[in-house]
Order: C-alpha cells, then sequence, then structure tokens
C-alpha cells in the first residue's frame, strides 16, 4: 500500500490541504474558500454515487464517462485529504468520512439550487422588460421596425420607449433608467460605450415657395451659417452635427424640440432647415419639402447604440442590438 493511500484510508490530512507531485499535504491558500471546498459538480457527483452505489451509475446519471467521474473523485480526495469513497469489483460505497462529507454535500447543492432558482426569477424579471431610450430621429424612424423584430423573437418582452435628445438618452442610461439606448450626435457621451448601427445625413430642406428651392447653385456653407433656420434644441444630435460642420455658426430662426414639429413649420413655409434624411423622404416624395444642394459643409453622421460603460447589454437589450447590426 502506498504511503498516499495508506494515509487517505486512515482518514488523516486535513480539510484544505493539497497534495504536491511527492504526495506530501501542503496547505491551501489561507482565506480562499474556492481553494478549499469542491466544486459544485465534484459534490454532485458524491451525492450521486451515494444515492446510487456506484460510480458508474452516477457517471451516467450526470452524462460524463466513468474514468472522468473516478478521476474527479480522486482529486477531491486528494484536495480534502479524506478517503471518500471505496471500490470494489461489486460496485462503490462511500466511507464512514465519505457518508459525513456527502450530508454536508447536500446542504451545499440544496443552497445553490436555492441561489440558482433566485437567479432565475431575477433573470425573468429582467427579460419581462426591455426600457429603450432614443434620441428623437432613430425612435421615429428605425426604432419602430427593430422593436418589430424584437417583438417576433421575444413576444412575452414589455418594451417601454423614453425619446429625447441625445443628452437626455444618456442621462437615462447613467441615472439606471434605461437598458439601452440611441443616439446621434457626433460622439459617445462620456460614461457610455457604443456600437454603430447606422449611418445618417443631414439634408436641407425647404418649402417650395422658399426662394432656394429654385436655385441653380449650390448653397454655400458660409450663406447657410447666416441664415435664420428651423432647428432642433440644443443637446440634439442633429443639432450638435449641424452647428460642428458651421464652426458653431449656425442660427436659429425657431428651435423645436421633435423633428415632426420642425418638419411641420418647414412644410408651412416658416424657412428653411436642416433636418435628417431618414425623416423627410416622404415630404420630398411629395414635393411638400424641396431639398436644396449644398457645398463646403459635411453633413455625415454615425448613429449608435449606448450603454453604460463596462455593463453591456444582456438578455432583451442584447437581443435589440443584435437587429439592428443584422438590419444595418
Amino acid at each position: 500500500m502506498s504511503k498516499e493511500r495508506g494515509a487517505r484510508e486512515r482518514g488523516t490530512g486535513t480539510s484544505g490541504t493539497e497534495q504536491d507531485a511527492a504526495g506530501e499535504t501542503a496547505p491551501a491558500p489561507p482565506g480562499i474558500l474556492s481553494h478549499r471546498v469542491p466544486d459544485l459538480g465534484a459534490l454532485e457527483l458524491l451525492l450521486a454515487v451515494a444515492r446510487l452505489g456506484s460510480l458508474g451509475a452516477a457517471a451516467r446519471r450526470l452524462g460524463i464517462t466513468q474514468p472522468a467521474a473516478s478521476s474527479r473523485i480522486r482529486s477531491m480526495e486528494r484536495q480534502l485529504g479524506l478517503a471518500l469513497v471505496d471500490r470494489s469489483p461489486r460496485g462503490s460505497r462511500l466511507t464512514e468520512t465519505g457518508a459525513l462529507v456527502t450530508d454536508w454535500a447536500r446542504r451545499i447543492v440544496e443552497a445553490a439550487e436555492e441561489f440558482d432558482a433566485g437567479a432565475q426569477a431575477l433573470r425573468v424579471r429582467r427579460d419581462s422588460r426591455l426600457r429603450v431610450a432614443a434620441s428623437m430621429t432613430i425612435a421615429e424612424y428605425l426604432l419602430p421596425r427593430w422593436l418589430l423584430a424584437l417583438r417576433a423573437a421575444r413576444p412575452d418582452t414589455a418594451v417601454s420607449l423614453l425619446a429625447g435628445n441625445s443628452t437626455a438618452v444618456a442621462e437615462r442610461l447613467l441615472a439606471g433608467e434605461a437598458d439601452l439606448g440611441f443616439v446621434e450626435g457626433l460622439s459617445v457621451p462620456a460614461g457610455l460605450d457604443s456600437a454603430i448601427v447606422a449611418h445618417d445625413r443631414l439634408i436641407v430642406v425647404t418649402a417650395p415657395s422658399h426662394p432656394w428651392s429654385r436655385r441653380r447653385k449650390p448653397l454655400a456653407a458660409e450663406e447657410l451659417a447666416a441664415t435664420p433656420l428651423i432647428l432642433r434644441e440644443e443637446g440634439s444630435g442633429t443639432r450638435q452635427v449641424l452647428e460642428a460642420a458651421l464652426g458653431g455658426l449656425a442660427r436659429p430662426l425657431i428651435e423645436l424640440s421633435s423633428t415632426t414639429a420642425v418638419k411641420a413649420a418647414a412644410v408651412g413655409g416658416a424657412g428653411p432647415s436642416v433636418l435628417s434624411e431618414l425623416a423627410v423622404g416622404e415630404e420630398l416624395a411629395s414635393r411638400r419639402l424641396v431639398r436644396v444642394p449644398l457645398e463646403g459643409a459635411t453633413l455625415t453622421r454615425s448613429l449608435r447604440a449606448v450603454w453604460p460603460t463596462g455593463h453591456p447589454p444582456v438578455g432583451p437589450a442584447r437581443d435589440l442590438l443584435g437587429l439592428t447590426r443584422t438590419d444595418a
């Protein structure tokens, strides 16, 4: 009988020890419970051996091979410094020490099952709702089809949409009031991670009655900057892109808090405006608005999904993000 086998059969050794290559027992790192206690898989295997009376039957029940099960038991015995299972041609049975350890293992596994049930309940509650915050253009012209696709994939998830400008979206995410956000500014707000989900272009539009609708030459950026415009409010992604393109010189004629309101004012002849190409397709097709060519300024932008830094989307938020990428 080897020194190691004899020591285990005598039940020598202490809990929380490990043996080195020479068979000597060395203490496990102090204060680190995971180094001293077997993992749940090993404890479940020990319980199956106790219940079924056979290492082979326990292995089959847990869906692993018998050599793997035998190796796991031996590893647990080495970790604990205790002989847990007697093996013989007639089967496997617990030692007296093994029976006591099994009682303790049962309590641990039951506690883990309660932990898992609680975590599952939290996941179900999380997955039953999705709070989305989106800037106005994305909320009006892109999100509806993404949410329709999400509903097909997750019919039991209730979605709430909070629409506002890009600044408001960032504030809601950082306050924990939304699970996923969408913004359309030039940069990612501080404290957020992002992924580009689409691209957009801003265009100059005006009513057919406006003199710009009959221009033969493109509008110069300088003239656009000098002209009072119907604009979105400060903090909106559309306003940020326009001001950056014009060197901060955009002049408001009227400031409105939604793309729909800006369009209505432009269609009504209040003045020219700069809007997302996504937002004015119907108005351009019906000639209620006219596109005015522009030169000397770049009005393109990236549309982004955003979430708090270090906390990537999970559950339905992750699925929605995946749908935006598929759509793009």
